[in-house]
């Protein structure tokens, strides 16, 4: 990897969280990257408009390589890769906490702790509030998932209700 021999594996894992969140919110530059009609030079002036003064210049070369290759459609999965990539060799472990209402830093703190005790990883924690399930909380990591969500024992409960062990089956 070009980032681990210049050292920045750091500073390119920075920058490719922003490309992918970028791409991931501009829904105009997805359909940039999609038509076909437009020149791989025109995207590569683009994404140099968008991220020069933002990203160092290993990521900008990745970025104008990606584009003139063609590969631009997969932008967002391309930084994403590399994260996945970058959190596997310094040991990280992403942590999607969901809440009914904002977690405030206590509980997104002990989320951290209990994940990272039970992996012996560093923890990257992504919190987000979800108001359809309720109250409690889930806490996904490594495709594993600890669910406390009211919704799901609601859930249980009506299937649960639903059987009627009380009605004769005659």
């Amino acid at each position: 990897m070009l980032a681990s021999e210049s050292n920045q594996q750091d500073r390119v894992a920075e920058d490719m969280r922003l490309v992918g969140s970028v791409c991931g919110e501009n829904r105009e530059l997805k359909a940039i990257f999609r038509n076909p009609e437009i020149k791989p030079s025109k995207k590569v002036a683009i994404v140099t408009d968008l991220f020069a003064s933002h990203v160092c210049e290993v990521t900008m070369a990745f970025l104008s390589f990606v584009v003139r290759k063609k590969r631009s459609v997969n932008m967002q999965g391309i930084s994403n890769s590399y994260m996945d990539l970058y959190r596997k060799d310094h040991g990280v472990v992403l942590t999607h906490l969901t809440t009914a209402v904002e977690a405030d830093s206590s509980l997104q703190k002990l989320a951290s702790d209990v994940v990272s005790s039970y992996t012996q990883k560093d923890v990257e924690l992504v919190a987000q509030t979800d108001p359809r399930i309720v109250g409690g909380l889930a806490l996904e990591f490594d495709n594993r998932m600890y669910d406390a969500r009211i919704s799901t024992h609601l859930a249980k409960l009506r299937i649960e209700f639903a059987k009627n062990i009380y009605e004769s089956k005659l």
